[in-house]
């Protein structure tokens, strides 16, 4: 690698590229570190550069990128290193991994959604579970009743009421069970009193155990409640207070066989979402394994590419738009590695033309200057 220290005796070269092997030759540069380069284009806006549409284009791998890696660590699935410093991707394989890698991100896209949907829909078939059971146990009628409409008189004065007075009342009884967390559970029923005005009675039962929220995937603590009103517009302030306070409703059996029916229907639905659950992890494991055998590789590459897009848009063109010309800072011992560097990149891309086997895209001047050396303002591309 050549040197760029003060002490060296420094030189401004003039490179003379031709478009069709710019890339290659300044990828070359790159691997040798011999230069540093100056920018042409300082007046020039960095959105208004020539290649401008190819950093954009880095850009997005980079975010392909960046998300495949952030996936596969989420997997706990190891990141080999591979190849420590691979070299900048031939021109003709950046499309090709473009598209392999935006393939690559929507088919993982799509597989995490369909892996969540199914997660959600499994905690919350379990929560239905957990509040059948626990139900269960809150009301225990002899008699089953048809809802009826009749009118009955204020209740005020009597708020606390059974269910067989209830039933001697003949209002349309309604139910409405769910669970909430732990922690609103005082809140909620406060307001379900001063917006019901006693026409409701609300039941509560602690689960034993916390569960996931399908919402946030927290484990949080849970409360069972059935809250038992009647009167339609009552029913609509309960299903509203509800929503307020983020519960989870459930729909609630009224029969002992309903409630029979709707829990074997649930454990069959809840092992066949394990079964779909579990095969969906296995396929989404190895496309992230197979992901992460290259993703290294990929990243150092495009971070190259994009390197050298930058350094493309601090050349200037010539007038005819076929040759870019380029100033860079180079010690005067290595200017004979600067040359041989020059001519390993024109010749990476296949099939040269004559004029660029012959050397005619390597033009080159060199002259010394006393003043103006590199300084940290200047960029390197090494």
């Amino acid at each position: 690698m050549g040197s760029l220290f003060r002490s060296e005796t420094m030189c401004l070269a003039q490179l003379f590229l031709q478009s069709g092997t710019a890339y290659e030759c300044l990828s070359a540069l790159g691997e040798k570190g011999l230069v540093q380069f100056r920018d042409l284009n300082q007046n020039v806006s960095s959105f208004q550069r020539k290649f401008v549409g190819e950093v954009k284009r880095c850009e997005e791998l980079e975010r392909i990128l960046a998300y495949l890696v952030q996936e596969i660590n989420r997997a706990d699935i190891p990141l080999p290193e591979g190849e420590t410093s691979p070299p900048a991707p031939p021109l003709k394989q950046v499309l090709e991994m473009q598209e392999q890698l935006q393939k690559l991100e929507v088919e993982l896209r799509e597989v995490t959604k369909n892996k969540e949907k199914l997660r959600k829909n499994l905690l919350e078939l379990i929560e239905y579970t957990h509040m059948l059971r626990v139900t269960k146990t809150f009301v225990k009628r002899n008699v089953e009743f048809e809802p009826t409409y009749e009118e009955f008189p204020p209740l005020e004065n009597d708020s606390l009421l059974d269910y067989s007075c209830m039933q001697r009342l003949g209002a349309k009884l309604g139910f409405v069970s769910g669970l909430i967390n732990q922690g609103k559970v005082e809140a909620f029923e406060k307001m379900l009193w001063r917006v019901c005005k006693g026409y409701t009675i609300v039941t509560y039962a602690e689960l034993d155990e916390p569960l996931e929220d399908p919402e946030t995937g927290e484990v949080v603590k849970w409360y069972v409640f059935l809250i038992s009103f009647w009167g339609e517009q009552i029913g609509h302030k309960v299903k509203k207070i509800c929503d307020c306070y983020h519960c989870h409703v459930y729909p609630y059996p009224n029969t002992a066989e309903e409630r029979k029916e709707i829990q074997e229907g649930l454990n069959t639905r809840i092992q066949d979402l394990y079964t779909v659950l579990h095969k969906t992890e296995d396929y989404l494991r190895q496309v992230l394994c197979k992901a992460a055998e290259s993703v290294y590789s990929h990243v150092i590459q495009v971070k190259k590419m994009k390197a050298i897009y930058h350094m493309l848009n601090m050349c200037s063109f010539d007038v005819t738009n076929k040759c870019l010309i380029a100033e860079v800072w180079c010690p005067e011992a290595d200017l004979h590695d600067l040359r041989r560097a020059l001519q390993e990149g024109s010749v990476r891309r296949p099939w040269p033309r004559r004029d660029q086997r012959e050397g005619l895209g390597l033009l080159w001047g060199s002259q010394r200057k006393k003043v103006g050396m590199p300084s940290s303002g200047e960029r390197a591309l090494s």
